[in-house]
């Protein structure tokens, strides 16, 4: 091929990689999936950015106060909120991290440990400003911190490399922008970048506030992968050291002191980076496994040795024996809750294992703890289950063996499964910490309920008899009964069946046979009545569907006042009930009367009666509706609510709650007064009322305010 016909192929090659280039780019750019690289090599300086003046403005502000609130109500404030804190945090976490600083705070420490609480509380802050619902619970905290400081050397990248100026929008641009939009969206992306700021944050439909979204959020390691090896901008707010002083040193943001004393050519060695982490961390993190190891088998082995045979001392009881092995039990395994808890925390936070190691740590101190809780859970409520019996026999005076059977046969079967649901309660949380969705769970909730529908269900028929004969107690241990054709003594009653002592031989009965079976028990043939017949009383009144929810609470509050007041009640409750057919409530009285004759009886129907139809106008009066006239300026109407309350408080039986403008009429501004009472007559509190309008109208002439005449307007044709 001739020199020009390589120049044509040359040049036409070239095109086609520029223009695919040029397309990559715009496309990359559009679907926001990591940092665009500008082809330019001229760059706008991050001090003649159109934001950099409001940046040192945020920054200053962090000189004069620590507390402060990151997350704002424009892209703008929550952007450069988070990036002027972020700065000071590494800033601080580096000068903090020098030998030379912990020289000059020995003559101080104090100075030094409440410096390194309030940059851990800024860092704190900067971190809530992502929206870290991408990753899973057990390890959100750990991930989002981290992210937060690659964020911050992503955007030391972005401001300090872009060929245009970078607007960001405050909360009157951002309204104007959806203004011009056909559907108004409240997110903003930086322009080239994935990092999109949004109030869309998953858990808070309410939420109106600008929060890095989770998508930018699971993109940040990605970003932070392109722009790690590129060379740092120098800037006065650049942080170049702080995720590798971060990730290299034990400690929290700052190495701890012992950590900072030791000699340079040390603490070089130990940083030396191996598989991610350090020579240091690697040591540390494997010697803390390995005691961790050691002491969780010696542990579980001292646990399994517990279920061989017990030695039976002479002159100790069973029942005494097994409740002291069941408390034991549980003390050894109770340890390894908080020893797995401190093993995450040394290797979490002391040793400051960090990015897939961290995570992979804190699964398996999850799993562990949550694990041991569940066992811990049910070992705990077995002994509880054993002592309370004991307990409950003594304090029965039933030191005799049939009667201590008696009430473990109930207690201990019930505490076992209590146990249960919770340790399964304990192991559901442990799937939604690992990140498991709650409506993957739900679907595999239904599967135990399939097995039970088709194989299990005489298990659950059995388990609920064992409940239904354990609370109706038709028979106990001990007693002699006969159930269906089988008559002997009873000896155990459990959760899925009861034993029962025939004359031949021992007999296993299902709960579910024995609940259906006809039972005649021998050892109850006599029946004393109660000395003390009662009855209850039972009032419903309907009251008016205007009612608003506060006339409800104090006629509620009111007429549980009388009831408890009244002597001849025995456990009066009140409530309301809600009619379906009118959308109006109900007022529902009963309790437990010791009357005879009909006559007590319905004359205390009639007190109890009336008083609670007074009761109804007194709730009814405790909302008050004051109209003022539309001429009042707004000194007088802003008056009015103090008026009231001072009106109120000259009667020592009048309660005020509010006064509030809740409606603006046609004629009127219409004041809503909610006021309580504790009057036990109900002419007092129609008096109280009155002198409360007089005071009310004196007041108002007073200020000069009027209460308009109610007007009509009539057309004529």
């Amino acid at each position: 091929m001739n020199r020009p016909g390589r120049w044509i192929w040359a040049f036409v090659l070239t095109s086609l990689l520029v223009v695919f280039g040029v397309h990559a780019g715009q496309s990359a750019d559009h679907n926001g999936r990591g940092l665009v690289m500008p082809a330019r090599s001229t760059f706008i300086p991050i001090q003649e950015q159109p934001f950099y003046p409001d940046l040192e403005e945020d920054a200053g502000r962090l000189s004069e106060v620590v507390l402060g609130q990151v997350v704002g109500d424009s892209p703008q404030a929550t952007l450069l909120n988070f990036y002027a804190v972020m700065a000071e945090v590494g800033r601080r976490a580096e000068a903090l991290g020098q030998v030379d600083a912990l020289e000059a705070a020995r003559a101080n420490p104090a100075a030094r440990r409440e410096e390194i609480e309030d940059t851990s509380l800024l860092f704190q802050q900067a971190v809530s400003a992502l929206d870290a619902s991408v990753f899973p619970a057990s390890v959100r905290v750990d991930m989002s911190e981290e992210a937060a400081i690659r964020l911050k050397h992503v955007l030391d990248y972005v401001f300090t490399h872009s060929v245009k100026p970078i607007s960001i929008p405050d909360a009157r641009e951002m309204k104007s922008f959806n203004d011009l939009r056909l559907k108004p969206v409240e997110a903003w992306r930086i322009p080239g970048t994935a990092i999109t700021l949004t109030t869309e944050v998953v858990g808070d439909p309410e939420n109106n506030e600008y929060f890095f979204s989770a998508e930018t959020v699971s993109r940040i390691n990605k970003m932070y992968g392109e722009i790690r090896d590129l060379p740092v901008v120098r800037q006065p707010f650049a942080t170049p050291g702080f995720y590798k002083n971060f990730i290299l040193t034990p400690g929290y943001l700052v190495p701890p002191d012992w950590y900072l004393g030791w000699p340079e050519p040390w603490r070089a060695f130990l940083e030396l980076p191996f598989f991610g982490q350090t020579v240091f961390q690697i040591v540390c993190a494997v010697l803390v496994v390995v005691i961790y190891s050691l002491v969780t088998f010696f542990l579980l082995r001292m646990l399994v040795l517990t279920w061989r045979e017990p030695f039976n001392p002479p002159g100790i009881r069973k029942s005494l024996l097994q409740q002291r092995l069941a408390w034991r039990r549980l003390l050894i395994i109770v340890p390894l809750v908080p020893l797995t808890s401190f093993a995450k925390y040394l290797i979490g936070d002391v040793v400051n294992f960090t990015a897939f190691p961290l995570v992979v740590v804190t699964y398996a101190a999850y799993v562990i703890k949550h694990l041991a809780g569940s066992v811990v859970a049910y070992l705990l409520f077995e002994a509880l289950g054993r002592s309370i019996a004991r307990i409950t026999s003594h304090l029965r005076g039933a030191e005799s063996q049939l009667r201590q059977q008696r009430v473990s046969s109930l207690v201990i079967p019930l505490c076992r499964a209590i146990g249960v649901l919770v340790a399964a309660l304990i192991f559901y949380r442990l799937l939604l910490r690992l990140g498991l969705p709650a409506s993957t769970l739900l679907a595999f909730s239904a599967v135990p309920g399939l097995a039970i529908g088709l194989g299990a269900s005489k298990l659950l028929g059995n388990l609920f008899a064992g409940f239904s004969i354990q609370t109706d107690r038709p028979l106990r241990v001990g007693e002699f009964c006969m159930v269906g054709e089988n008559i002997g003594y009873i000896n155990k009653i459990g959760l899925r069946s009861l034993e029962m002592q025939t004359l031949e031989s021992r007999v296993t009965i299902p709960n579910s046979v024995a609940d259906e079976a006809t039972i005649v028990n021998y050892s109850r043939s006599h029946r004393t009545p109660s000395p003390h017949p009662v009855q209850s009383l039972d009032l419903k009144i309907p009251l008016d569907s205007s009612m608003s929810p506060f006339q409800l609470r104090e006629l509620l509050k009111q007429a549980r006042r009388f009831l408890d007041a009244n002597s001849l009640l025995q456990q009066p409750l009140v409530t309301l009930h809600r009619r379906v057919e009118d959308d109006s409530e109900t007022l529902v009285v009963f309790a437990i009367i010791e009357l005879h004759g009909w006559e007590s009886y319905l004359a205390l129907r009639e007190v109890i009666l009336v008083r609670l139809v007074q009761l109804v106008a007194q709730a009814k009066a405790s909302e008050v509706v004051l109209p003022v006239a539309r001429g009042s300026s707004p000194a007088q109407l802003q008056c009015v609510p103090g008026l009231v309350q001072q009106a109120l408080m000259q009667d020592p039986n009048l309660e005020f709650f509010s006064c509030r403008l809740e409606r603006i009429a046609p004629y009127s501004y219409d004041y809503v007064i909610e006021l309580g009472s504790t009057h036990d007559d109900h002419n007092a509190f129609e008096d109280s009322m009155h002198s409360l309008n007089r005071r009310l109208i004196q007041a108002l002439c007073e200020q000069g305010i009027d209460i308009p005449y109610p007007t009509q307007t009539l057309n004529f044709k």
